[in-house]
């Protein structure tokens, strides 16, 4: 793996803990969940369980994210019946994905610290590019050019009409 940094970088220590932490989006307390008050980018596709929408801001076009409908954080708070249903979407998702072409994996991540409303995103790694191999896609991701955001869309649009 390689980063996308040269050479040499400095560790730093790691800041103050901030306990209790402060709340989320869509937390008590925090502000409201962009999800539910209709904040985020339009679903390019949705069933009774999941909403799949395309990123802003990105360097990977075939980037999607995938939301509960239900207003839950965690994949221990889906209902029964959306954990269920997790899996079989993730796999459409992740093949729809492929099926763009240039791909030469899709990485899923979930990280929970910016809102609380379940949300996975699906990213691309571009076919060849080793180095983004693993959990340096994010790092890539990030300092790649951005495409624009109708780019973006228009692939979640290709992703969304293959499921």
């Amino acid at each position: 793996m390689q980063l996308p940094y040269a050479e040499p970088l400095t560790v730093r220590e790691p800041g103050e803990r901030v306990v209790p932490e402060p709340p989320r989006r869509g937390e008590e307390g925090g502000e409201p969940c962009g999800i539910c008050a209709g904040k985020s980018t339009a679903a390019v596709w949705q069933d009774e369980h999941f909403s799949l929408h395309p990123p802003v801001g990105g360097s990977l076009p075939g980037a999607v994210w995938l939301a509960s409908r239900e207003h839950v954080d965690s994949f221990s708070d889906l209902s029964p019946e959306a954990a269920a249903a997790f899996g079989p979407v993730a796999a459409r998702v992740e093949r729809a994905i492929l099926g763009l072409g240039d791909v030469g994996r899709v990485h899923l991540y979930r990280w929970g610290d910016g809102g609380a409303h379940f949300h996975v995103w699906f990213i691309p790694r571009p076919l060849g590019m080793l180095e983004a191999s693993g959990m340096m896609l994010p790092l890539w991701e990030d300092v790649l050019p951005n495409v624009t955001d109708e780019e973006l869309a228009d692939a979640a649009r290709r992703v969304a009409e293959a499921l």
